[in-house]
């Protein structure tokens, strides 16, 4: 898992906000040290998780206090934020740590989501609070990073017959070693069109293949394009809902990438960008999404 360290350029210039941001890095860090002991692991995340989210719902308090203090223009934006992730990003994951009995992997994806949610959140609602909003302000997607985790664990076991965690929520193109990967564009709501880049190592696919068609194919080499791409539009075709997607393109082979074609694609800029670990291999899901303004041009929303 990515490491949780507080940095100096999330400071936002009002002191005490960036005590309490400074302290609640502490507590993740903290937190995921916990992991390198397995003696009651339980136990510790349990009470530590629970410190956590109470620090957190008093800083809440505190720097909506202290917007309302300033007659901050965006208050009822901000605190509505807040609010959310209160009650609906962290009840799903607390639930999702209960199901578990706060096992190290649960606890490492409450991590994760409790890292890229803070960290987004500090640049771009925090520093706004000061004037420091950036110029280019990126689709908030941690809020979503929880539906999302979960929604591809559920495609991986049904396709794949394996369990998927979430393993980095800032993948940067790493190789992932011998895979197969594919592309597919949707419109969903709005005039907005979807991009989801995808790809998934080589066992995995093989799993996918034997579990869709009955066979037992154990030599990769020997797997036809069209069972590949299948796998792959089966995929496509359980996650398009997700994004309440309107309609997807026509899937061909012409969708499926190589490794060097998928490195191009995957530089063109992804916000969300997910590696997931299973015992059978590694599994990437990234999507974009733009708002068709004419034939001719787009814009990135």
């Amino acid at each position: 898992m990515e490491k949780i360290v507080w940095n100096d350029k999330y400071k936002i210039g009002v002191k005490a906000v960036d005590k309490a941001h400074e302290r609640l890095f502490r507590i993740m860090e903290k937190l995921l040290r916990f992991s390198d002991d397995i003696t009651d692991c339980s136990h510790r995340y349990m009470e530590g998780i629970k410190y956590l989210e109470a620090y957190t719902m008093t800083h809440f308090s505190e720097e909506e206090a202290y917007m309302r203090a300033i007659r901050y223009g965006n208050y009822a934006r901000h605190k509505r934020i807040h609010d959310h992730f209160r009650d609906e990003t962290l009840v799903s994951l607390k639930n999702d740590l209960e199901l578990s009995d706060y096992s190290p992997a649960s606890v490492g994806r409450f991590l994760t989501v409790m890292n890229h949610w803070l960290t987004g959140h500090i640049m771009q609602e925090d520093q706004a609070i000061a004037g420091k909003e950036s110029g280019r302000r990126s689709r908030d997607l941690s809020s979503q990073l929880l539906t999302i985790a979960h929604a591809v664990n559920q495609y991986t076991e049904e396709i794949f017959q394996a369990e998927a965690r979430l393993e980095n929520s800032d993948y940067k193109g790493e190789n992932i070693g011998t895979g197969f990967y594919c592309y597919q564009c949707f419109d969903i709501e709005g005039g907005i069109r979807l991009r989801l880049l995808i790809g998934a190592e080589t066992l995995l696919i093989l799993r996918g293949v034997n579990h869709l068609f009955g066979t037992q194919i154990t030599d990769a080499g020997k797997l036809p394009a069209r069972a590949v791409g299948r796998v792959f539009e089966h995929f496509f075709e359980d996650a398009g809902p997700l994004f309440r997607a309107k309609a997807q393109d026509e899937f061909d082979s012409s969708h499926l990438l190589t490794r060097d074609g998928f490195r191009a694609d995957f530089m063109r800029g992804y916000p969300c960008r997910l590696l997931f670990e299973t015992n059978h291999g590694n599994f990437i899901f990234c999507y974009r999404s733009w708002r068709e303004i004419n034939k001719k041009t787009s814009a990135f929303v």
